[in-house]
């Protein structure tokens, strides 16, 4: 299954605000950016998740900041996958360095793993919270949890209030009750609306994002290929930095790389 996920797959075009809502709801959390699960841990309870008893919880390292304790994390999430026979190498000394595209890339792969084995459905007999507390070696962060005694309470205040106002609209007076409900009706069709727009303009940024980070990470490599050693002072390379560290769109960046390759041609001729 995992070799079938290629890079083209549908997968990798899931924005990040979705994978973060999927990781939060999930495991109850609070993630904000990708790179806050750089450290391996948060891939580790997800498949303890999807496939409960597997992973070794004990072992993972929720509180994990330095990239020798990360690689230990990542170390027992390989592990899990080659217990698993998951075809899926995992590339630990890119993750750790917190690069928001390779951890994206890795976490699209991971939720389109764990969707094709549960069919997407939660685990409703999964308790994150105490798998962390119980199975984890440290908690996770107080700044990344859900404080569940504030939900529980504002909960309760909720149903408290919807009580009071049931009770104070039963002794109105009914006209004012239908009014209520017309009002109501209308404001719900707008915010449908509203909410309909706001998806669509979310499902339009990451598109753009994903785009845009997928040609960054092109160039990116193009950048790293021309600074190796063995090819840094060629005239292609150095042409083609040319490009890469133009202060601006201007065209004559590429005029000035094609006159730099036909002079090194030239002199290498004579």
């Amino acid at each position: 299954m995992a070799s079938t996920i290629g890079m083209m797959d549908s997968a990798y075009f899931v924005g990040r605000n979705e994978i973060l809502t999927w990781i939060n709801s999930r495991l109850q959390l609070n993630l904000s950016r990708i790179e806050e699960a750089a450290s391996g841990a948060v891939q580790c309870q997800l498949m303890d998740m999807t496939y409960p008893g597997v992973v070794p919880m004990h072992k993972v390292n929720f509180d994990a900041k330095t990239e020798y304790d990360m690689i230990q994390n990542y170390k027992v999430l390989q592990d899990s996958f080659n217990k698993l026979k998951i075809d899926k190498h995992i590339e630990v000394n890119r993750l750790v360095k917190g690069r928001p595209l390779d951890n994206l890339e890795f976490l699209q792969w991971l939720k389109r793993y764990c969707d094709a084995v549960n069919g997407g459905i939660m685990n409703e007999n999964y308790n994150p919270v105490e798998r962390r507390t119980k199975g984890g070696r440290e908690r996770v962060p107080k700044s990344l949890q859900k404080n569940s005694k504030s939900l529980q309470s504002n909960n309760t205040c909720n149903i408290s209030s919807t009580d009071t106002v049931g009770v104070t609209k039963a002794s109105g007076p009914h006209q004012g009750r239908m009014n209520e409900t017309v009002g109501a009706a209308d404001s719900s069709g707008e915010i449908q609306a509203l909410l309909k727009e706001v998806t669509d303009l979310k499902l339009s940024v990451d598109f753009l994002e994903k785009e845009r980070d997928f040609y960054f990470a092109k160039l990116r490599d193009i950048e790293i290929l021309c600074q190796a050693p063995e090819l840094e002072d060629i005239p292609m390379s150095i042409a083609v930095k040319k490009i890469l560290y133009a202060a601006d769109a201007k065209e004559s960046a590429l005029e000035e790389a094609q006159e730099y390759i036909r002079r090194s041609s030239h002199d290498g001729t004579e």
